[in-house]
């Protein structure tokens, strides 16, 4: 008898799913998450994954406010339909510790998805343990993102808050056509390589109206990048926006039509970045706005690096092959925490062209702050304070 009740559970999971979507809702609740913040949730959110997957009505999985703990997890496509919804009603959804996620590039992966919406909620990566062993430099293991999109489309992020990750908070890879907005991303100002946004190999994505405080780069910007908007961000503490770094590996996809308008630096160690391995590459970066910007108390207000070169390690002395041309920086007012408010050091190979400044006013203790230039080609309109042309 036992063992018949045992076989009828997958049944009974199957019927109560085919009852739930004719009304276009999943609760997770209703596949077993118990959300007591301790016993692995990852079945039950998966199956509950498979059912608004299979289903060929739009779909919209539940997660009540309660405490989660899932992982690793990879949510798989293609589905039946291209409208699941994910609504955490301020459900947090944990981590479980390094270990366990050993080697994994990310926590939660969608995968070859479209049409997928996260709403609100929070996703803590409890990355603390993760720093320590690297601040302590033991043998740990690089960390996993807390979340990733890869080859998918169509892709919704609104209201999420993403805590303290292991690695990287959120990433969007070889992705078409998706909206980051009212997102809140925090790490310590010490955290190691927490950077908020990674954006790869991706078309059309906009970031819009987020906040983020973490211990890397707010926004990273990597190969492969074409028709980014980023609007209305406030960044710091963290290593500002940066693209790049680029030129890492021989063989990029170039970075292009890069739109960064209306964002606010603070305590940031960079604000306005592009930064390049001094490697041979047939990468480049074209068709970039700067522009609305504020900066407070900013160590590099604004940087061009193309002789970047962490630690001094695994550099050939050579000169970068990353072509950087037609970026304009545009009303782009405050403070330096350095002399150095502008600094241009591009290649020796290939100088940056095309560089435009336009009403530009940075101060450092009261004084007009100073500029760096090497090897860059471009004009000057306005008022510009500093300026290399």
């Amino acid at each position: 008898m036992e063992k018949s009740i045992i076989s009828l559970i997958p049944l009974l999971f199957f019927l109560i799913s085919l009852f739930l979507l004719v009304n276009g809702d999943l609760n997770v609740a209703d596949f077993g998450a118990k959300g007591d913040g301790k016993t692995d949730a990852s079945e039950s959110f998966l199956k509950a994954w498979s059912a608004a997957c299979a289903s060929r009505a739009p779909t919209t999985i539940v997660v009540p406010r309660k405490r989660y703990l899932l992982g690793p997890v990879v949510f798989q496509g293609p589905c039946e339909n291209s409208a699941i919804t994910i609504r955490m009603d301020d459900a947090i959804l944990v981590a479980p510790n390094y270990q366990k996620l050993g080697t994994l590039d990310s926590w939660l992966t969608f995968t070859g998805v479209q049409g997928v919406s996260i709403v609100g909620g929070y996703v803590n990566g409890q990355g603390s343990s993760l720093w320590a062993c690297k601040n302590s430099g033991k043998n740990c293991p690089y960390g996993a993102s807390s979340l990733a999109f890869y080859g998918s489309k169509d892709v919704g992020i609104n209201g999420l808050t993403s805590l303290n990750s292991k690695l990287y908070h959120i990433v969007i890879h070889s992705s078409n056509n998706v909206t980051l907005q009212g997102v809140r991303i925090h790490a310590p100002e010490d955290s190691p390589n927490t950077d908020g946004i990674h954006v790869q190999s991706s078309t059309d994505v906009r970031i819009f109206s987020t906040g983020i405080k973490t211990g890397d780069d707010c926004i990273s910007i990597g190969p492969g990048t074409r028709n980014l908007l980023i609007q209305r961000v406030a960044c710091g503490p963290g290593h500002g926006i940066s693209i790049g770094s680029l030129g890492k590996d021989p063989q990029e996809e170039g970075v292009q039509n890069v739109t960064v308008k209306t964002v606010v630096f603070t305590g940031t160690q960079n604000g306005l970045r592009i930064k390049s391995w001094p490697r041979p590459n047939y990468g480049f970066v074209k068709g970039v706005l700067f522009e609305q910007a504020v900066m407070k108390n900013v160590s590099n207000p604004i940087i061009i690096d193309q002789n970047y070169c962490p630690n001094n390690e695994n550099c050939p002395n050579k000169s970068s092959g990353i072509q950087i041309s037609q970026v304009t920086y545009k009303n782009i007012k405050g403070t330096s925490a350095t002399a150095v408010g502008m600094k241009f050091d591009c290649s020796a190979s290939y100088p940056c062209r095309g560089i435009r400044l336009q009403d530009i006013e940075l101060t450092y203790q009261d004084q007009v702050a100073e500029s760096y230039c090497k090897n860059v080609k471009g004009t000057s309109n306005g008022l510009v304070k500093p300026s290399c042309f």
